[in-house]
């Protein structure tokens, strides 16, 4: 067959030239066809000329940047990475706080209108074009800044994260021991003359404590003295005193042993963000074992830490549930539930009671920190999103409220220990965590075994969540620079090491008012500002009717035309929008500089915490100017280009790039990005009904 016939045989929808391969009259070279950067094929054709799809020779779907080795494996990590150390801490006390069970209404109505819909946006973002939350924003380059927001958020955010957990390392270690738990008792070294547990050691001894802190014995005062304590007594016999109308004088002053142990044994507070002193060696060991830890398990990606997440996100519930069983089991522990979900309708007319709702949500989800766009970029293509997002986050609240009625049973029975109402032993985040919780630990039965529990079940909870916040800044980076990626493991060590030395600073003596800090700071309404943009961008600017075709090329016909869907769209376009903005006036508007409890910060604290805010915040403007300044044409045809998709956006393999050019012709949208990024950089527009097949053509094939 003459040259000339061969042109004429060639079957032209089915291959197109890489333009360094073109040569004079059309003719086709008889070698492998590139792909171009951006966009990849990870397989070869069949024999019968058609090619496989990806992923079917049983490895990755996406050889270069790899996938979940199964799909478990990714909701593993979507429940690990959402169901944190708030499940347990944070949700209980503002349930309490905000109303008790009402406070479940604007819970569930945040849920419903911001939390499921964000959720879905983003498993959506980043399983389409298999990028990390910087790179994914090639759909709307005016808007990279978001992405760049979250990863520093994000890196902020892990600095302190880990130092929390390197506080419940610690209780772990000091659980293990078959004496009595540290944080019982008054007479230890880091122990103080106002601890609580005096007193009652001086009533068991027949005394009181006087007004200058002394345990006197009550037959050695006078009538008078008695009466000024407003104890009576009797001298028939015996003498017989009469205590019920006593009360402690310096009762005001006092501390219970668990926050002294917490403040002075674990923290060596010094009382001032100022007074940094020294690092605590103990803290500083658990420190790097932290990060140690976590190091391990990303070492080999989300081939590793998928392993990992079986564990960190089926513990915690086999815990949680033990201890609802033993708690269940005591006296006072129906109080204690009563008390948390008793409803107080008249709360709900307070905004601030909405307001918590929503940023629950945000911290809850773990919505805008980036993090869940990273795991699903390493979904498979086909991967139904769509379910992940409903069962992901119903199952995260009803952990929280789960939590809350273990939490609650326990305080219960520590209330009727004490002879206190609930509401006086209820401590905030990590309060409850480190003071009110192991107090009532330590009245069970054989409390180093649950105190042991409790604190290994914290430290999954938070490494789970860690594991997740260190990979998205790690996967952000080798995505933007992808030379990086076989040295992965070295940007890993790199970001664990630089987060070590900085997170020294908060395991010195003024450590804890850093951490508090950090996390007032570094991701408050910042995250609501991303979620916003978020909306803004892919519903307003790169066009909602565009992201629902590209959720259709993943998920189906089936899933997009269901009429529960529609939702979706709505709330990305209006309903989400106008309850983050309001979310985020009030905010602004209600605005109260943070304490760490009645410590008041410097005005220098609040300085470097708006400081950390603006870190992130400033990516967005930046951004939109940089776009700006380097588009060509008039300042209307820059703001064109800067929000039009870049040509590599969109599906990594080019198979699924012809797919969804396919469903996007055929339901009346653009396919944002080229259909081959290399053609439409290197030549002018291609053909895009051209059907691309990466093939080694030879003469057999052409004949």
């Amino acid at each position: 067959m003459t040259s000339s016939e061969k042109e004429k045989a060639l079957p032209m929808d089915i291959i197109e030239m890489h333009p360094d391969e073109a040569v004079p009259n059309g003719t086709v070279p008889e070698k492998q066809l590139p792909i171009g950067p951006g966009v990849n094929d990870n397989h070869m054709m069949e024999s019968n000329g058609v090619p496989p799809k990806p992923g079917a020779d049983g490895g990755d779907e996406n050889q270069e940047r790899g996938n979940w080795s199964n799909h478990v494996e990714f909701m593993m990590s979507c429940v690990s990475y959402a169901v944190g150390l708030g499940n347990v801490w944070r949700f209980p006390y503002l349930c309490y706080s905000n109303g008790g069970g009402a406070f479940l209404i604007p819970y569930c109505i945040m849920l419903a209108f911001a939390g499921i819909p964000l959720f879905f946006l983003e498993l959506s973002f980043g399983q389409y074009t298999s990028s990390g939350p910087i790179s994914v924003w090639r759909s709307v380059p005016m808007l990279k800044g978001v992405g760049y927001g979250m990863v520093v958020c994000s890196g902020l955010v892990a600095i302190y994260y880990n130092v929390i957990i390197t506080y419940t390392i610690f209780y772990m270690f000091k659980s293990m021991t078959i004496y009595q738990l540290p944080w019982v008792g008054c007479h230890h070294e880091w122990n103080t003359p106002y601890c609580s547990e005096l007193v009652e050691e001086c009533f068991a001894n027949n005394g009181i404590m006087t007004a200058n802190n002394t345990c006197v014995p009550m037959e050695n005062l006078n009538e008078e003295q008695l009466a000024s304590y407003n104890i009576t007594a009797t001298t028939a016999g015996n003498s017989t005193f009469f205590t019920h109308n006593y009360t402690d004088p310096l009762a005001h002053e006092r501390v219970r042993p668990s926050e002294e142990y917490y403040r002075n044994g674990v923290l060596h507070d010094s009382g001032d963000i100022s007074k940094s002193g020294y690092v605590i060696w103990q803290l500083a060991l658990c420190l790097l074992l932290a990060w140690a830890l976590e190091f391990v398990c990303l070492a080999k990606g989300v081939k590793s830490s998928g392993k990992v997440v079986y564990f960190t996100a089926i513990f915690p519930y086999c815990v949680l549930f033990i201890l609802l069983i033993r708690g269940l089991t005591l006296p006072g522990s129906i109080e204690g539930i009563k008390f948390f979900i008793t409803p107080r309708w008249e709360l709900l007319t307070t905004p601030k009671v909405w307001k918590d709702a929503a940023v629950q949500i945000f911290y809850s989800l773990s919505v805008s920190w980036g993090g869940l766009i990273t795991l699903s970029s390493y979904n498979t293509f086909k991967n139904n999103c769509y379910r992940d997002a409903l069962i992901v986050p119903v199952l995260n609240c009803a952990t929280s409220i789960f939590a809350g009625f273990v939490i609650f049973s326990i305080l219960g029975f520590m209330a009727h220990e004490l002879k206190k109402e609930v509401g006086e032993v209820v401590a905030e985040q990590f309060g409850l965590a480190f003071i009110a919780y192991p107090e009532a630990i330590a009245r069970l039965p054989i409390s180093p075994l649950w105190a042991f529990l409790f604190f290994f079940m914290l430290i999954t909870l938070g490494l789970g969540s860690q594991l997740c916040i260190v990979e998205t800044v790690i996967t952000s980076i080798t995505d933007n620079f992808p030379r990086l990626r076989n040295k992965k493991i070295f940007v890993l060590g790199g970001f664990c090491t630089i987060s070590f030395l900085l997170g020294l600073n908060c395991v010195t003596q003024a450590g804890s008012y850093w951490v508090v800090l950090m996390d007032k700071y570094a991701a408050d309404f910042a995250l609501l500002i991303y979620g916003l943009c978020e909306c803004v961008g892919l519903a307003w600017i790169y066009g909602v009717r565009r992201f629902i075709n590209d959720i259709r090329t993943m998920c189906g016909n089936r899933v997009v035309e269901q009429p529960f869907f529609k939702w979706f769209p709505l709330n990305w376009c209006a309903l989400t929008p106008a309850i983050l903005s309001f979310v985020l006036l009030f905010n602004w508007i209600s605005w109260e500089n943070p304490t760490a409890g009645d410590y008041e910060f410097p005005g220098w604290a609040h300085g470097f915490g708006w400081m950390m805010i603006m870190t992130s915040l400033i990516w967005i403007p930046l951004n939109m100017l940089f776009e700006f300044i380097r588009a060509d044409g008039s300042p209307m045809e820059r703001l064109k280009q800067m929000t039009k998709p870049t040509p590599d956006w969109g599906p990594a393999l080019l198979a699924h790039r012809r797919e969804a050019y396919d469903v996007h012709k055929q339901y009346g949208t653009e396919l944002g990005g080229a259909l081959d990024p290399h053609s439409e950089k290197s030549q002018p527009p291609v053909d895009y009904s051209v059907k691309y097949v990466p093939a080694k053509l030879d003469e057999s094939d052409m004949a």
